[in-house]
């Protein structure tokens, strides 16, 4: 009798077949790494001052990347990055250098061209250094700036544009996640939510604080975990959601921080971040 799951066998496969079984084979088990690229540079110009700013991409090795995440950095930047890092590793990084200063020619286009080639060298270096590929200070760099101008635009109440510069933040973050805790993500994701509800996107709302929610728990971040429930037990009222256990979720955890906390709503907690 013929089974309607029947899987035909490497056999009965084209040779055009098995080489593309073969190729997602690879790809599947194939190592996921941080690639960089800085393909760019742009002169700036100041009423007071002159600059070069770096275009740096943040990428993952094979074909999981589709859509590109810059941000732009100064070398004025690198240098206290590697100067933080230095700190913290010094044996470690004692043979990762970053590209020479200048004392002129900073704005030649061929000096420009080299600096990029080393910053991009650099940056390997870096992941390649387990003790900084791990450490928190490495997402930092690529994401605190636009982190800072994100909240800066929510408190001034322009949601639409944090948003823009929040869903960058979170597109680089998860780049970083196999090698950084998933509570990075948690600040990101509870902004955005606070954004997509005053920009009155109830679904985005939910969908952004529903998702934040396991981390939440898992990791014990109760300063986040109450407001995030009051959000998507409001929420879930409006989209007409079941909210029952949210509900009684919530209803535990004020029972139990009575007291001992002062209760802010998530928006409140977030505008006080990143000052």
């Amino acid at each position: 009798m013929a089974s309607s799951d029947y899987v035909p066998s490497s056999s009965s496969l084209t040779t055009k077949e098995l080489q593309q079984n073969l190729k997602s084979v690879k790809r599947r088990d194939r190592p996921v790494r941080l690639l960089f690229d800085i393909p760019s540079a742009r002169i700036v110009q100041r009423a007071l001052s002159k600059y070069v700013l770096y275009k740096v991409v943040v990428m993952r090795s094979g074909s999981f990347d589709q859509i590109c995440l810059p941000v732009e950095r100064r070398y004025s930047d690198f240098c206290r990055f590697h100067q933080t890092l230095q700190e913290e590793f010094c044996e470690e990084l004692e043979d990762v250098l970053l590209p020479r200063k200048l004392l002129s020619g900073n704005f030649d286009p061929e000096n420009i061209a080299e600096r990029r080639l080393g910053l991009r060298d650099y940056l390997a270096k870096l992941y390649a250094t387990r003790c900084v590929r791990y450490s928190p200070r490495f997402p930092e760099f690529f994401t605190e700036q636009e982190q800072k101008q994100a909240h800066s635009f929510l408190r001034a109440g322009q949601f639409k544009s944090a948003l823009d510069e929040l869903q960058l933040v979170l597109g680089i973050q998860e780049r970083m996640v196999p090698w950084q805790s998933v509570t990075l993500l948690a600040p990101t994701l509870c902004a955005m939510a606070v954004c997509h509800r005053d920009l009155e996107e109830p679904e985005q709302a939910f969908a952004a604080a529903h998702r934040v929610l396991p981390t939440l728990r898992r990791y014990q971040m109760d300063k986040y975990r109450t407001p995030v429930l009051e959000m998507l037990v409001d929420l879930g009222y409006q989209l007409g959601k079941p909210v029952a256990q949210l509900q009684d979720e919530l209803t535990r955890l004020r029972d139990g921080e009575r007291g001992e906390v002062s209760y802010c709503s998530l928006k409140e907690l977030v505008v006080q971040e990143f000052i």
